[in-house]
């Protein structure tokens, strides 16, 4: 079951990175990532209000329980680990195309394993080595796609910001692990919504401070306010960002769950990116990109038929 969760929440990751580059459209990073962490903290107050001062949730996944100073230091660890992936990530989908910056984001597993092998003990099967090794061997073959558009994967920077927003998405990953994971299999096992809820509300806070120090900044050095223009998909950012992540949150608790494989599969969303950059955005150098794309299926069902033996 924690193999179909990863899945679906894959697909709605991939949906939802489309909807990020519709947004950063000539709109800046900063503000759009404040109003996407602000409607997702939106979504997630009733559930804390109605666990708080209601029975409706009691028992269920959906309730918000009382924590204490170590959830809500967990949840700010969270945000940490988020706030800088969300950072490096936005500049990239900003400034790369969606079926390049897809391909580098599905790389980030590969550090995910090694993380869990080190960390955690996870050991992976010869069928799941090789849809590593895959995974790798589609990174390289990007590269030299990119090639073709300009695109320097040596000394492009969004390329190394995207790689850097790999890593903490890595990190996060593991930290997930530990901080929601089943006590039984390692974890502290601490409420997926109790998490989810508070570093949303967390890194909102944390957000409109750097929101503001940069609004002084500017208005010490004589510039006006950074242009911004709303569209719907930074709200649509929103509900895909909370679906996915409840998905694969629960999954985490699931019996048997491998992190490594669980983000790793996750990763599967550049598929739907990928397509969804063609169909909608007309990127080009299709022909040899569809091979890196091929690559990165074949890795992916590789590890998942490895963790179904």
């Amino acid at each position: 079951m924690w193999v179909l969760f990863a899945f679906v929440s894959a697909t709605i990751v991939g949906i939802r990175d489309s909807f990020k580059k519709s947004s950063l459209q000539g709109n800046d990073v900063l503000t759009v990532l404040f109003l996407n962490t602000l409607f997702s903290a939106l979504l997630f107050l009733p559930f804390i209000l109605l666990s708080r001062y209601s029975e409706l949730f009691t028992g269920s996944f959906f309730y918000v329980p009382t924590g204490g100073l170590t959830q809500h230091f967990c949840s700010v660890g969270k945000c940490l680990l988020l706030l800088g992936c969300w950072l490096c990530s936005y500049n990239g989908i900003k400034h790369l195309p969606l079926t390049i910056s897809g391909i580098i984001i599905a790389f980030g597993p590969v550090e995910t394993v090694i993380g869990a092998m080190l960390l955690y003990g996870e050991s992976l099967n010869v069928l799941q080595w090789v849809g590593v090794a895959v995974s790798v061997g589609s990174l390289v073959a990007v590269s030299m796609s990119g090639k073709k558009e300009g695109i320097d994967f040596r000394h492009n920077r969004y390329v190394w910001v995207m790689f850097l927003s790999t890593l903490f998405s890595a990190a996060a990953a593991l930290y997930d692990k530990l901080v929601m994971g089943r006590p039984e299999d390692g974890g502290m096992g601490n409420s997926v919504m109790f998490i989810q809820s508070w570093y949303n509300i967390y890194q909102t806070a944390l957000l409109l401070l750097i929101l503001l120090y940069r609004q002084r900044s500017l208005r010490k050095q004589g510039q006006g306010a950074v242009p911004f223009r709303f569209v719907w998909s930074i709200v649509m950012v929103s509900l895909c960002e909370v679906s996915a992540d409840l998905l694969y949150d629960a999954a985490l608790q699931l019996p048997g769950c491998m992190v490594s494989i669980l983000a790793m599969v996750r990763r599967g969303s550049v598929v739907v990116s990928f397509f969804i950059g063609v169909l909608f955005f007309h990127e080009r150098n299709l022909r040899s990109k569809i091979w890196d794309l091929l690559l990165v299926l074949l890795g992916m069902l590789l590890l998942y038929f490895g963790s179904i033996e």
